[in-house]
């Protein structure tokens, strides 16, 4: 029988995987998930780098072997994860190939988290992770921060495939939009090919209700708990399909360009009020991608209901966010709260991150 989540790829749906470790890679399992789930690519993040680093030894060797070239700890765990990045990247190459070139099949890497308001450090190392490694079905995560649109600009002009990470309202979305198409309109201007390039923007959760719910009991909104964010991913498919369809962008397309989809991250359930696959299940639709990780995937294979509901209810999300405001719930204050904690947030285990390695060289 064909697993549930295979079947959300027949409503143009990409399932990513938002986890990496070397025993995924080494035990087969990250094939299987291709195979038989119909897996289209794989997310990673410092937090997710943490825990596979710090909680096994598969990473030892590599540590004592590559410790004495690296000028930092930082240089020192990009060397290690990049080897993951082109064994996944590698693992995917078939999907990549498969149909339209290019359309999935993608395995993404962060720059430093230590970066996310620095236009510049962020846009050079983005290039430098790219160059070193050196695949074609890669992206490199920047996040959507104000000085991140700029880097964001600029690795697109130079050809790279980005993952825009770490969004969670609407202008700030619209502002990578104009980024994407900006880097795709220079790279063109500076005569060069675009059909190659590829980006998604990553729009954040789960998190938005974390959030919020607790705010809505005070105002008399509780029929809208777990609501919001779902209301704003719709939100921004509305934007996306409006961007993507101007006569600016059908320029654009008629040279090879390709949309930058939107992406749902953040996508397990963190109130256990919630059915755990109900961020899976609100947003099935086409030219989209879901990255979700394991335990999501397994919850999803085993009852997950798949069906065309992206589209469904768009003049309720607007009612929605309507309702926020009439409220005097300021979205765009709340969300700006979350991406600031969201660097946060991947520092803190970044910082755990390199501590660890260092530990671990120590004792080599």
């Amino acid at each position: 029988m064909e697993s549930k989540v295979k079947k959300i790829h027949d409503f143009g749906q990409s399932i990513w995987l938002d986890f990496i470790d070397r025993e995924i890679i080494r035990s087969g399992n990250l094939k299987k998930l291709i195979h038989e789930d119909g897996v289209r690519g794989v997310t990673s993040n410092p937090a997710i780098f943490e825990k596979a680093i710090s909680s096994s030894s598969d990473y030892d060797a590599d540590i004592a072997a590559l410790g004495d070239d690296a000028k930092t700890t930082e240089e020192l765990f990009f060397n290690i994860a990049i080897k993951d990045i082109q064994s996944a990247a590698d693992l995917f190459s078939s999907v990549y190939n498969e149909g339209v070139v290019g359309a999935d099949g993608y395995v993404s890497l962060e720059v430093s988290p230590f970066l996310a308001l620095d236009a510049e450090g962020t846009a050079k190392q983005a290039e430098e992770l790219w160059k070193k490694v050196d695949r074609k079905n890669v992206m490199i995560k920047i996040p959507g921060t104000k000085p991140g649109l700029k880097a964001i600009r600029e690795s697109i002009a130079k050809g790279i495939n980005i993952n825009v990470t770490l969004l969670f309202g609407l202008e700030r979305y619209e502002a990578v939009t104009e980024a994407y198409i900006s880097g795709l309109e220079d790279h063109l201007a500076a005569g060069h090919k675009i059909d190659h390039i590829a980006s998604v923007a990553s729009f954040f959760l789960s998190r938005i209700d974390v959030m919020i719910d607790p705010l809505l009991d005070e105002k008399g909104l509780s029929d809208l708990k777990g609501e919001v964010a779902i209301a704003s991913a719709k939100k921004a498919y509305e934007i996306y399909k409006r961007v993507y369809s101007t006569e600016r962008w059908k320029a654009l397309e008629a040279k090879g360009g390709k949309p930058q989809r939107l992406l749902w991250a953040s996508t397990s359930s963190k109130n256990p009020a919630f059915k755990d696959t109900k961020y899976v299940e609100a947003l099935i639709g086409p030219d989209t991608v879901n990255t979700v990780p394991l335990e999501t995937i397994e919850a999803f294979r085993d009852h997950g209901i798949v069906a065309d509901t992206l589209i469904l209810g768009l003049d309720k999300a607007t009612e929605t966010l309507g309702r926020l405001k009439a409220a005097g719930i300021n979205i765009d204050e709340i969300t700006q709260k979350l991406e600031d904690e969201g660097i946060d947030k991947f520092n803190k285990p970044f910082e755990k991150l390199l501590k660890a390695i260092e530990d671990q060289k120590t004792k080599v």
